[in-house]
């Protein structure tokens, strides 16, 4: 009864499918799942066969995310929710259903082999009905959100508090007309001081996301119109034929077309470790967000976007960017720790001032005494003590030196931008500020020093230099394996162009460019015919240990097996024992022989090429049959084809770079898998190996060797080293942990999978944009987008100039801090009132921590950079340089302006209040002046390149403008008094003053040791027992 109660039901469910099928809304599903409850519901409850039918359908383990689109009349066969739910679920049964790769395909509009059209019409068609490949993202932060941020400071919500008291007490007793100028003056400023903060943080974080945004369009390769081409991984579309190798990120979920030991490291998604291998008939799935450990191979695209399990694990993350860098760090103790001196301070003032008023020593406008006990109305008094607390309040706001970590998202969102332009893409914002301090650089050849523009420049079949005519004297079966070894034997492409119809273009590595092109140019080798007479059994995937790829195929004519091995030439050369000469004569390669290929090789090697050899062997069935892990992979006893020599000249520039690293006090090193010679030689014309280095003992060594030492060793010859010829990735990991257990800051480069160990190692990992793979861009803290070295030395200098910018900073805002605090403190105490009023204050404090951020931050890199030594791990942030430079200053500006505070008045003749506005516009001018200053922290020319930097003088000019309208035009806004043109010129005097005061402390030396160490006993005396 039970089974046709079941029958009866699967039966109403298929013709409800069939009917939601022919319909036209997606959401009808919903309509299915409900209408086959209630079928089901009633004929379930006359009999208990819940058991029964949970083993007959499994809850799913997972749920489906559909997006809700109109079904495309193109792809009417398919539905979304099918294609996702056999990749979610990796379920070979609903692939079969679905009629396997194939049936998928037909459904899509997908050739397997020549992809989709590509065209504006199709790619919308896809969009329309599947989706586009990008991901919910969390809402990014609008401009209120950072005005709120700017809102909530404590300091801030305390002076609207005194302002709201100040401005209700000025009208009460004012009248609205004259009333509201203290209160509302402070209201006026605090909100301009948020609102320029607010601004600032919303421009950095839009910059921040824009660069992010770049950083996530990873490249992709696809098949489009039976031709490979690169778009980025947004523009991937469901039916897209994707190639994959080894590195890639998965774009896409999808399905396996074909490929080669193609292995997925699944860790993202599932945190297993294990490969997952790839093939047609047990592992078909590919999800999106995982990486290629090994092989090639090919994919059809199935979902994309929200629509793949990627997407929905990406749609609940919340992304924070709010990354602290460790000198933000550093900077916020700093803050901190100049912040408790100013609440400290504050607190004397509040303290002081209140103590006057109450004990009546001070004195309105017309000389009367504020407070007179009891004859003082109340509202009087709050009005005095609000005042009072506003002084105090604004001293805090003035003595936390805020614009600190401004200033380093200043330098950082600048830089960042510049770098980008200068090739490099910032993927980590602490990279920036430790590349200042490297102090090796571990670089590789290929395509970093070189062009990565291969053509191949020499060949040698058997003992002969074959050249030009003479291809033509090669024997008919010798060419034939040629043609197998290097048309099968490779991850390369030959297409005809879709301009000419006649020309020939070429994919791949530059590598395989190069041989592919000199084997269809020179050797005329026909692509599709040696495809069409062979077919390829089994792939072994290039490999950075073995150095070699290799590859078992048949013929088609005579069933013939072979074996054909491509590598570096001496590898390949140690695994043949025979060789063919140019008549096509196998001959035995006996030691005399094989000395004479050593030599060979070393000759083009020593002229820069990089040496590729071929071999070959024909193997018996049986052999083919017979072999339990690689059947017919034979490596040993091979004949030898040839070899050749690809040329890879230097990059134009590059000598320059490896100077003027080495000239900042930069080791660089090269470490590439090249031959000894060919590294030698490419070293000395890179300038990284000196002629007269060439014959010291060590300072060119092979992987192998350098393998081999036991640690002591390595600890004591790493630092000589300047060429590692032959390494595996291993080799290079192990050189930067030996670098860096010796002290160094180290920076590697790299562009493969296997290079990411050592990249995530490094202090600072430099990953190649056009060679590199997505595993090692991931792995690495910046991308270097032209693979050239010379923008690596481009990251070096940037990397000083953020450090350097951070401190000239700190030097202009520290002596802004310790003139303000101590004027007000002296003033408060000895005069029972503050001379800088809670607006003016306001003033100054957001042309120090907002304009002087903007105007210094935005310094570019100099070469006085690269003539100084990295800047140290341990080094101070507050350098003695920097001290003497802001004492200088501040003590120049505080004997001033307490001088014209306690004797101004009788010294100038002239009231109190233009006295107060004297000192006011002094104060600022002086911060104006000293911008120059802070320029150069140690250099006497203060205005050298400053013509450069518009954007400082712009904002030196703007400052000027607004004190001029602060000055004269707001007099009451700001509590100033105009001023004649006798008395402007004499506040640009004394501030200008600080010029030759400025350069005069650049002529006092200074001692090396860090003036934090006067303040720590068992520092002075480990340096007093040193010294004795």
């Amino acid at each position: 009864m039970a089974t046709t109660i079941l029958a009866k039901s699967l039966v109403d469910l298929h013709d409800t499918l069939n009917l939601c099928l022919r319909s036209k809304k997606r959401w009808r599903l919903a309509f299915v799942t409900i209408y086959c409850s209630r079928a089901f519901f009633p004929r379930f409850k006359q009999q208990d066969i819940s058991t029964k039918w949970s083993k007959i359908s499994p809850e799913p383990s997972s749920r489906i995310i559909l997006d809700v689109v109109e079904e495309h009349p193109l792809f009417s066969g398919i539905d979304q929710s099918s294609l996702i739910r056999v990749v979610k679920e990796k379920s070979l049964d609903h692939l079969a259903e679905l009629g396997g790769v194939e049936g998928i395909s037909s459904s899509l509009r997908t050739d397997l082999q020549y992809g989709i059209t590509g065209d504006v019409e199709d790619i919308s068609s896809r969009h329309e009905a599947f989706g586009t490949n990008t991901y919910r993202k969390p809402p990014t932060k609008g401009f209120l959100h950072f005005v709120w941020d700017a809102f909530k400071d404590p300091t801030i919500l305390i002076l609207l508090l005194c302002a709201a008291l100040s401005l209700g007490f000025g009208i009460k007793e004012n009248g609205l007309k004259e009333g509201w100028y203290d209160g509302g003056s402070i209201f006026v400023a605090v909100f301009l001081v948020i609102s320029v903060s607010a601004i600032s943080n919303f421009r950095q974080n839009r910059q921040f996301e824009k660069l992010s945004k770049v950083s996530s369009s990873i490249p992709v390769e696809v098949v489009r119109n039976g031709r490979r081409q690169q778009i980025t991984i947004f523009e991937i579309v469901v039916g897209e034929v994707v190639c994959l190798k080894i590195g890639d990120q998965v774009p896409a979920d999808g399905v396996f077309i074909e490929g080669y030991s193609l292995q997925v490291d699944e860790s993202s998604m599932t945190g297993e470790s294990d490969h997952v291998e790839i093939n047609t008939y047990q592992t078909p799935f590919l999800f999106s967000g995982t990486k290629v450990a090994d092989g090639y191979g090919k994919m059809l695209v199935t979902s994309v976007g929200m629509n793949t399990t990627w997407g929905e694990m990406m749609s609940t993350i919340s992304r924070d960017s709010n990354e602290q860098t460790p000198l933000q760090t550093r900077l916020n103790k700093l803050t901190s720790s100049i912040g408790k001196v100013g609440l400290a301070v504050a607190f004397l003032v509040l303290v002081v001032l209140l103590f006057r008023y109450f004990t009546g020593n001070t004195e309105d406008e017309n000389g009367n005494k504020e407070f007179n006990g009891s004859r003082t109305k109340a509202d009087d008094v709050i009005n005095a003590v609000v005042r009072i607390i506003a002084a105090a309040v604004t001293i805090v706001v003035v003595a936390i030196p805020e614009g600190l970590p401004l200033a380093v998202t200043l330098t950082l969102a600048y830089s960042m931008k510049r770098m980008m332009a200068d090739q490099a893409m910032v993927r980590k914002l602490s990279a920036c500020e430790t590349m200042g301090s490297a102090t090796t650089i571990c670089t590789d050849k290929t395509g970093t020093l070189t062009l990565n523009q291969m053509k191949v420049t020499k060949f040698w079949l058997g003992k002969e230099s074959v050249q030009g005519m003479d291809y033509s004297l090669i024997s008919s079966n010798v060419l034939e394996l040629f043609y197998q070894g290097i048309g099968l034997n490779t991850t390369g492409s030959v297409y005809r162009s879709e301009i000419s119809g006649s020309d020939l273009e070429f994919s791949g590595s530059p590598t395989e460019k190069a041989i592919l092109s000199w084997a269809v140019l020179d050797l005329n080798m026909d692509m599709e015919t040696v495809k069409r007479d062979c077919k390829v059994l089994k792939v072994e995937a290039f490999n950075s240990e073995k150095k070699r790829s290799g590859i078992l195929m048949k013929k088609v004519e005579d069933g013939g097996s072979h074996v054909h091995w491509k590598g570096a030439a001496e590898m390949i050369l140690a695994l043949c024992s025979h060789y063919y000469d140019i008549q096509g004569n196998i001959t035995d390669l006996n030691d005399l022989e094989r000395e004479n290929f050593d030599q060979i090789i070393q000759g083009m090697a020593a002229s820069s090429l990089r040496c590729i050899a071929f071999a070959h062997k024909q193997i018996l069935e049986v052999e083919h049959e017979s072999g339990e892990n690689r059947p017919g992979f034979q490596e040993n006893g091979l004949t030898l084809l040839g070899i050749v020599g690809l040329k890879d000249p230097c990059r134009p520039g590059v000598k320059r770079a490896v100077e003027d690293c080495q000239f900042a006090g930069v080791q660089v090193k090269m470490i590439t898998g090249d031959n000894v010679f060919t590294a030698k030689a490419i070293a000395t014309e890179c300038g990284i190996l000196r002629s007269n280095q060439e014959g010291n003992h060590g300072t060119v060594i092979e992987g192998v060797e350098f393998r081999g030492y036991t640690d002591e060793e390595r600890m004591e010859k790493v630092d000589k080293i300047c060429v590692m010829a032959r390494s595996s990735p291993f080799d290079k990991l192990l050189m930067v942990q030996c670098l860096r257990r010796k002290g160094h800051v180290v920076a590697v480069t790299g562009d493969g999978t296997n290079d990411a160990p050592a990249l995530k190692e490094a202090d600072i990992g430099l990953s190649m944009g056009i060679q590199g793979t997505e595993v090692a861009k991931e792995s690495s803290d910046i991308v270097i987008l032209d693979d050239n070295f010379a923008s690596v030395a481009t990251v070096l200098r940037w990397g000083r100039c953020v450090y350097n910018n951070i401190q000239k900073f700190i030097q202009f805002q520290l002596t802004v801090n310790v003139a303000a605090l101590v004027i007000n403190f002296v003033a408060a105490v000895s005069a029972g009132e503050v001379p800088l009023t809670a607006v003016q204050l306001l003033w100054v404090n957001l042309i120090m921590d907002t304009l002087g951020a903007l105007a210094l931050a935005t310094e570019k890199p100099t070469n006085q950079l690269m003539n100084q030594k990295p800047v140290g791990r341990t080094e101070p942030l507050i350098t003695n340089i920097m001290w003497r430079n802001l004492l200088a200053q501040a003590l120049y500006q505080i004997s001033v302006l307490l001088i014209l505070q306690f004797r101004g008045e009788s010294i100038l003749n002239i009231s109190k209040r233009v006295n107060d506005t004297l000192i006011f516009n002094t104060f600022v001018l002086c911060q104006v002046f000293n911008e120059f200053n802070a320029r150069k922290l140690d250099e006497k020319n203060v205005f050298k390149g400053v013509h450069k930097n518009k954007l400082f003088l712009g904002i030196v000019g703007i400052t000027v403008i607004l004190q001029v309208v602060m000055v004269e035009f707001l007099k009451k806004f700001a509590d100033t008094e105009r001023l004649n043109w006798g008395q402007w010129g004499l506040c640009i005097g004394i501030a200008a003053a600080s010029w030759p005061i400025g350069w005069l402390a650049k002529c006092i030396p200074v001692t090396d040791r860090p003036v934090s160490s006067f303040f720590s006993f068992k520092k002075l005396q480990r340096h007093v027992n040193t010294r004795n």
